[in-house]
């Protein structure tokens, strides 16, 4: 299996013997043998360094929405420079956040930075999306590209958006939310994604999934994800784990180099 975005530099291990090797160890236990560390500021290179120091771990250049108006007037030219860095295989996670705050200016035009900057460099956006559904989409239309796509990550919208998103070429990540028994828009969404287009993700250190809900989250636990999406979608998690890599190595094709 494939956790197709954590962030690794978030987990705390300061209290485990082996540090961030230990995390690789127990994922590698539940047979989760790579995964993307995802970027949300450029100020922090922690992912772009952990994926040069260690081979099951690629990364991604970006800046949350969330932290867009810390680093505003990012430009298409500096994210490409940043991501030649070895073991970058996207930009994101970007996007757009009305859930706290009205979607800001700011967050608009970080988001179509990194959307021109994947269209050039041909390589996938991750995208953050909370509250925002018909800008998330009317931005990727008319920024984005239908070549590399990308993925709206650890998904809780709706269908419909669902829909729009993958008829745009993207692909739709389940997290642990979709264990949660009282999710039932998550349920709903992951029982309709054509298998051609699902991915499954931590989000860690959050959003752990049943039996560790509440607890810190880790790559490892991705196996519980492919449970619950499995359950859902009436076949095996062995059939999620190999469907879900099949289609993360279609979409992050770089991971392949």
């Amino acid at each position: 299996m494939i956790d197709s975005h954590c962030h690794l530099d978030c987990i705390d291990v300061s209290q485990r013997e082996g540090g961030i090797q230990s995390v690789l160890d127990l994922a590698h236990n539940h047979g989760v043998d790579r995964m993307l560390c995802i970027s949300i500021t450029l100020a922090n290179d922690a992912p772009r360094r952990l994926a040069k120091a260690y081979d099951p771990v690629w990364a991604t250049v970006g800046i949350h929405p969330c932290h867009a108006h810390e680093e505003p007037g990012v430009t298409v030219e500096t994210l490409l420079a940043l991501a030649k860095a070895d073991s970058v295989i996207a930009f994101g996670e970007t996007g757009l956040d009305g859930y706290h705050d009205p979607v800001t200016d700011v967050q608009r035009e970080s988001f179509v930075a990194h959307l021109e900057a994947g269209k050039r460099a041909g390589l996938p956006i991750v995208v953050h999306t909370r509250d925002a559904r018909d800008e998330t989409i009317d931005l990727i239309k008319a920024h984005g590209s239908t070549e590399a796509a990308g993925v709206l990550h650890c998904f809780t919208e709706s269908w419909e958006m669902a829909e729009r998103a993958i008829d745009l070429g993207y692909y739709i990540s389940m997290s642990g939310i979709v264990s949660f028994p009282k999710a039932t828009n998550v349920h709903e969404v992951c029982q309709k994604i054509p298998d051609d287009r699902l991915l499954i993700e931590t989000d860690a250190p959050w959003l752990a999934p049943v039996p560790y809900r509440g607890k810190p989250n880790e790559p490892a636990f991705v196996s519980h994800v492919a449970e619950a999406v499995a359950k859902l979608r009436g076949t095996t998690p062995e059939a999620i784990a190999e469907q879900t890599t099949e289609n993360f190595y279609r979409l992050f094709r770089t991971a392949q180099l």
